[in-house]
């Protein structure tokens, strides 16, 4: 019996403490993490953000893209977030009073056409903290979902698409860029900007 409780009240600890780690800094304030555009135009503001990974998760370049980086006609390819493996980006902490204007722009942002899920995961900061961070996840059941193409099929895809905020190659490149910067480097991302370069 003695037994028991100790493991009961050792459980009881344990889940404190992960609650402690995975709490913003202040009550209200939340943490969002980019792994695409987001690394390099948030559009929102941030106290702080830091390089970090999302575990059980990969980064896919897997979305049509009708609007920002194509259209209907000839849609373009972005990154979304599948299951399994893990994901480098940058997390944003954005204060409490800015969280619900936050929410609406990133709403009104990413889900024009609902395909991502929006859910909270622990993300693990360079600097070893780990936090809940609102991440966008692919709905596979989604019209728009490409599935795993090849570097050849999407290059193909993103070569010569534009959309409402630009070519699409500015988008691949600019989110090899940001990896890079971070110390990050995803191959074929790397691969496709360097085509979409030469």
């Amino acid at each position: 019996m003695e037994h028991v409780e100790i493991k009961a009240k050792m459980n009881s600890r344990d889940t404190d403490l992960q609650k402690q780690a995975l709490a913003p800094e202040k009550p209200g304030d939340i943490w969002v993490f980019g792994y695409g555009s987001l690394m390099w135009n948030p559009g929102f503001p941030a106290v702080e953000h830091h390089p970090a990974i999302a575990h059980g998760v990969h980064r896919r370049l897997c979305v049509y893209s009708t609007l920002y980086r194509g259209t209907p006609e000839k849609p373009g390819l972005v990154v979304g977030l599948l299951r399994g493996g893990c994901c480098h980006g940058v997390a944003f902490r954005v204060v409490a009073e800015h969280v619900k204007t936050t929410r609406d722009y990133l709403t009104a942002r990413e889900q024009v056409s609902k395909i991502y899920h929006e859910v909270f995961r622990p993300v693990r900061l360079r600097d070893g903290r780990t936090v809940y961070a609102l991440c966008y996840v692919v709905d596979r059941s989604h019209k728009q979902y490409a599935g795993k193409l090849s570097p050849e099929q999407q290059l193909d895809l993103v070569k010569d698409s534009s959309g409402k905020v630009g070519p699409n190659r500015d988008y691949v490149c600019n989110t090899a860029k940001s990896l890079q910067a971070i110390g990050v480097e995803d191959r074929t991302l790397r691969w496709l900007a360097d085509k979409l370069r030469d």
